[in-house]
């Protein structure tokens, strides 16, 4: 399911975008508004993935609108006048619907957007899973290596720890699992603990805080300085 919104200084434009959207099985329309102002409030507060936008609006236009949100949001531009084609293009929008727009030539527009979208998630999805050995034999367990918040080391296996607060055991030595989840955003911060950097909140003095969890990690001194230094690489200063 993609959800959308639509930005768009006529209703009667927005009226026809929504009987078409009513007729697309993967699209859930969550928000309109005619005031192009108010649509930028509602992409930071709804976090749309597809936005019907249309180009000429007064206060703010649709390619203004465009340079101001981030490029993660699929954009179908809708307009009457074709000649705004060529600029719509050139910040990677998805399609551009010229109105009145047919429902045969806007169904074309968001098929190609839902395959490309399967297509995207697919990749992720192939990217950010691993198999793990668990306790039961035979046994292989599929893990969304971004719900994993961090791991700990326990001699010839591993206690993951998930974001619902889960504990899986697996069969793994820390050294292999860390060196395999290292291009996935997880670094090895003691001899028996992996963290998470996305679940990764604050860092006092030796120790580190994760998300949901209520007792820091220490990190270990043998790896405090190649730590600090892919800190240091982000931290932000006057």
């Amino acid at each position: 399911m993609i959800d959308c919104i639509i930005i768009d200084d006529e209703q009667h434009a927005i009226d026809l975008l929504k009987e078409h959207i009513d007729q697309v099985h993967f699209l859930r329309l969550v928000g309109t508004t005619t005031d192009p102002v108010r649509g930028l409030t509602m992409i930071t507060d709804l976090r749309p993935r597809l936005i019907f936008l249309d180009v000429q609006m007064p206060n703010l236009t649709g390619i203004e609108i465009l340079k101001l949100i981030g490029k993660d949001t699929y954009i179908i531009m809708t307009t009457a006048y074709k000649e705004y084609a060529l600029e719509g293009f050139e910040h990677a929008v998805v399609d551009y619907l010229l109105k009145p727009i047919a429902f045969i030539r806007f169904l074309k527009a968001v098929n190609r957007l839902w395959t490309f979208h399967n297509s995207t998630q697919l990749k992720n999805d192939q990217d950010n899973y691993v198999f793990v050995k668990t306790e039961q034999k035979g046994k292989l367990l599929k893990i969304d290596s971004r719900r994993i918040t961090y791991i700990e080391g326990l001699g010839n296996y591993v206690v993951i720890q998930m974001d619902d607060h889960r504990k899986i055991t697996a069969y793994l030595k820390l050294k292999e699992l860390a060196e395999h989840l290292s291009r996935m955003g997880f670094v090895r911060i003691h001899k028996s603990f992996i963290i998470s950097l996305s679940h990764l909140t604050a860092i006092e003095g030796n120790m580190v805080r994760i998300l949901n969890e209520t007792k820091p990690i220490v990190i270990g001194e043998a790896y405090k300085k190649e730590f600090f230094e892919l800190v240091n690489a982000r931290l932000l200063s006057s």
